[in-house]
């Protein structure tokens, strides 16, 4: 069995690029069709990677195809930005990924929880098996022990808290500022939680779930907005910080030039870390309007990372360990079903997937 990796990241590709191939709810069955015996989709704001297990080689070109958020006819025109991983490659990746090395934000935690999540969803379905299975609870095992013995996690390490950071360069105050987190997911708490930690007092919260902008607004202090009312708060806001799941763009050049009218002389900075994009990117266009998406954060993450490079050594030291660890143990694996087919008699039990 064959463990392997296909992917595009913000190291690879734009964020045009990956909100292109961000996948869709079937994507786990599709790839199991397209001949992967055990597959997994890890999608976030800055990646999309495809995690499998096959017994023959599925091409780059043929994830790329399941992974389009529509019909590629020509997939290999698209395939430049995949990188591919295979076997130790795979699993050290993999393990880089849930200890946050190789983020935008080197250090964020945020990832392992997206992680765990993909994870669980593909065990639920039947798509992840017992290959996939041994590979990530071993990763969920290394990125507990990066964190605990390193201080990777210094300064901020989230993209929530870079967004955070740029409002403030903008503002200075955040005291002043009338904000809208629009969103009400792990991301959008995590920036809500880093916006009152810079002193936002003003702080509003719309998402399409009434329940959870109300829960999250009574954990930060701020008040809730109705979805169907959050366009109107153009008006009034300094700051928009979205980051929803939705399918389409919120924000566009035509249902927000209206509400421009009534500001004067003052400027709306959107920052956008939805992937896909929750604003229409002409929307930058606009007179008065100074729009930024996960990308632009670039700059603003590596100024972050000088606290941490000293401590990427060590965290790469751990992974390479439990990496050459890992393929060992599935290297005896291998060889005990290989000896258990060649000599049935040797054993009066099949071996269980847990074994493997």
């Amino acid at each position: 069995m064959n463990l392997f990796c296909v992917g595009l990241s913000h190291h690879t590709a734009n964020v045009e690029t990956r909100e292109r191939f961000a996948g869709h709810a079937e994507t786990d069955r599709i790839l199991r069709g397209a001949g992967c015996a055990e597959a997994l989709v890890l999608t976030t704001c800055n990646r999309v990677e495809v995690y499998g297990a096959s017994e023959k080689r599925v091409s780059t070109d043929e994830i790329a195809r399941c992974l389009a958020r529509n019909i590629v006819d020509q997939p290999h025109e698209y395939a430049l930005p995949f990188y591919r991983y295979e076997d130790a490659r795979c699993v050290q990746h993999l393990f880089r990924v849930a200890s946050g090395l190789d983020s935008m934000v080197v250090g964020e935690t945020e990832i392992l929880g997206q992680a765990k999540k993909a994870y669980e969803s593909a065990r639920t379905s039947g798509a992840a098996g017992p290959y996939l299975h041994r590979l990530f609870q071993r990763a969920f095992r290394v990125a507990k022990q990066v964190r605990t013995h390193t201080e990777i996690t210094r300064g901020s390490v989230s993209v929530g808290s870079v967004a955070v950071d740029l409002a403030q360069k903008i503002f200075g105050k955040l005291s002043v500022c009338k904000v809208l987190v629009l969103g009400a997911g792990e991301t959008s708490e995590r920036t809500a939680r880093a916006l009152v930690s810079r002193g936002a007092c003003d702080l509003r919260v719309s998402n399409r779930s009434t329940d959870r902008a109300h829960e999250l607004a009574r954990l930060v202090g701020g008040r809730a907005i109705p979805f169907d009312e959050w366009p109107e708060q153009c008006c009034e806001i300094d700051i928009l910080i979205t980051s929803t799941s939705s399918e389409a763009p919120l924000l566009t050049p035509e249902n927000l030039a209206p509400t421009l009218r009534d500001r004067i002389d003052r400027p709306l900075f959107i920052i956008d870390i939805a992937v896909p994009r929750d604003v229409d990117p002409s929307v930058n266009k606009l007179e008065g309007v100074y729009l930024y998406d996960i990308d632009s954060l670039q700059s603003v993450a590596e100024q972050s990372l000088a606290l941490r490079r000293q401590q990427i050594a060590a965290a790469e030291a751990i992974i390479a360990e439990h990496v050459a660890d890992f393929v060992d143990s599935i290297s005896r694996g291998l060889n005990r079903v290989s000896r258990i087919t060649e000599h049935p008699s040797a054993s009066g039990n099949c071996l269980r997937s847990s074994e493997l």
